[in-house]
């Protein structure tokens, strides 16, 4: 089966080659089409191939020369195979090979351009009664070179925005077939629904103008034998407005449309707004039922000293020459911010007040219980208030092995004794629990260094 289908693969690729072969062979002269856009007062060359000999067969065969129109018709050149017969009103202008049955046509005009058709009657020396005929046609245009365009606008003056249209305009001196192109701001501009444009894109209208037209225009005007040639550019000046309008202040702190100020502070709103030409600003105060003009111009100065005093303010554009407005309201808060450092902007800051209150208050409070069980919790303190109470309020006595109350006097020294594993500080807790130790006398005298053999007078006394 491989086989098999492998010997019809060939078999269909044989045929499928023989076909073009056939076909190529049937086509007994050619033409190259890519003479067809020439530059006027240059030359073409019709270059033709044969696929037969042609010292094997008579040849009788004609040029002929018919308009764009279709209509107008004439003979250049008959020729045979060993003799040429050319139009008396062309043979200047023509070049023709006998033995190629190529044509060239010299300092071509408008005229010269349309439809150059060959028709060549052939017959084979080895079939005397058989003529075949083969015509062919090629299509030569003649333009013009494009010159600089020029570019016009109308009206000349600017416009105002959906009020007006604007007519451009790109002409040439020279040029056939010429298209043009448009560009704004060095950007090509595609199909809008407000753009409408002539046939040849000669013609742009802009119905209406808009914010968004204003820009530099200027036109490119080519044909097919000449590259674009740029016009000059044109300013289209639009006027539109006021957009976008917006109060702002570097000063304060702002929350929406809310503007809070230290009292006294001396603050500056700057109002803005998109607009051809400049807007004029009007700043207006707003009471409770009454409205009152503060300044005119862009910047409002605000100082006040009363607090908790919240006021509104308006800012009003107006553009005199499209005779449109817009407002922007806010309201004005004074309340204690702090100065300096301490003042927290709109920005924000990167720790909150609440946080930084929160830590300083724990901090205080950790103090104070450091402070109040250091003083409580004093071994000194502990040590004494033990010994300080009246021999009644001890749970029980306690045997010291000195019964004799002369034996007790002395003087003490409490020391750190090295390798005790108690602190030398005692906790308030161990502290506390001496009462309740039985041997404390015991533990007591362990720390004594220092008692005199035998007690002095005074101290008997």
């Amino acid at each position: 089966m491989e086989a098999t289908g492998r010997t019809v693969l060939c078999a269909c690729s044989a045929f499928c080659l023989l076909f073009i072969l056939t076909e190529v062979s049937s086509e007994l002269i050619h033409i190259d089409p890519s003479v067809s856009h020439i530059t006027e007062g240059d030359s073409v060359f019709l270059s033709v191939k044969t696929n037969f000999s042609p010292d094997k067969a008579d040849i009788q065969g004609t040029w002929f020369h018919t308009g764009m129109s279709g209509t107008n018709t004439r003979m250049l050149v008959t020729f045979t195979k060993t003799n040429e017969i050319c139009n008396m009103k062309h043979c200047d202008q023509l070049v023709f090979n006998n033995s190629t049955f190529s044509l060239e046509i010299k300092n071509l005009n408008r005229k010269d351009e349309g439809d150059y058709h060959l028709s060549i009657n052939i017959k084979y020396d080895n079939k005397p009664g058989d003529i075949e005929k083969e015509e062919k046609t090629v299509r030569v245009t003649v333009d013009v070179p494009v010159s600089n365009p020029a570019i016009e606008k109308s009206p000349s003056y600017a416009v105002i925005e959906d009020k007006a249209n604007v007519t451009w305009t790109c002409s040439v001196e020279n040029g056939t077939r010429v298209m043009f192109k448009w560009f704004r701001d060095n950007v090509a501009l595609g199909p809008s629904d407000r753009y409408h444009y002539s046939q040849d894109n000669s013609t742009l209208l802009i119905s209406p103008v808009r914010k968004e037209d204003k820009g530099s225009y200027h036109c490119v005007a080519s044909n097919p034998v000449t590259r674009g040639q740029h016009s000059r550019a044109v300013e289209l000046n639009v006027y539109y407005g006021p957009y976008n309008l917006e109060v702002n202040s570097v000063q304060g702190l702002r929350t929406g449309e809310v503007f809070t100020i230290n009292p006294g502070e001396l603050v500056f709103f700057e109002c803005q707004a998109d607009s051809n030409p400049p807007n004029s600003y009007v700043w207006i105060s707003k009471t409770r039922n009454a409205t009152q003009i503060v300044t005119e111009g862009p910047r409002l100065e605000v100082r006040s000293y009363r607090l908790a005093q919240a006021e509104e303010y308006l800012c009003r554009a107006f553009n005199n020459v499209t005779q449109k407005q817009d407002e922007a309201q806010f309201t004005l808060v004074v309340a204690s911010l702090g100065t300096g450092k301490e003042k927290h902007t709109q920005e924000g800051s990167s720790v909150s007040p609440l946080a930084v209150i929160t830590v300083c208050s724990f901090f205080v409070i950790g103090c104070m219980l450091l402070f109040f069980l250091r003083r409580t919790c004093h071994p000194k303190r502990v040590l004494m208030s033990i010994y300080n109470k009246p021999f009644s309020e001890q749970k029980r006595p306690h045997r010291s092995g000195h019964e004799d109350a002369t034996e007790d006097f002395g003087i003490y020294e409490f020391v750190s004794i090295p390798g005790k594993t108690e602190s030398t500080q005692a906790s308030c807790r161990s502290l506390a629990r001496l009462e309740s130790i039985q041997d404390m006398h015991t533990t007591i005298y362990d720390v004594i260094r220092h008692v005199p053999e035998t007690p002095s007078h005074s101290l008997l006394k």
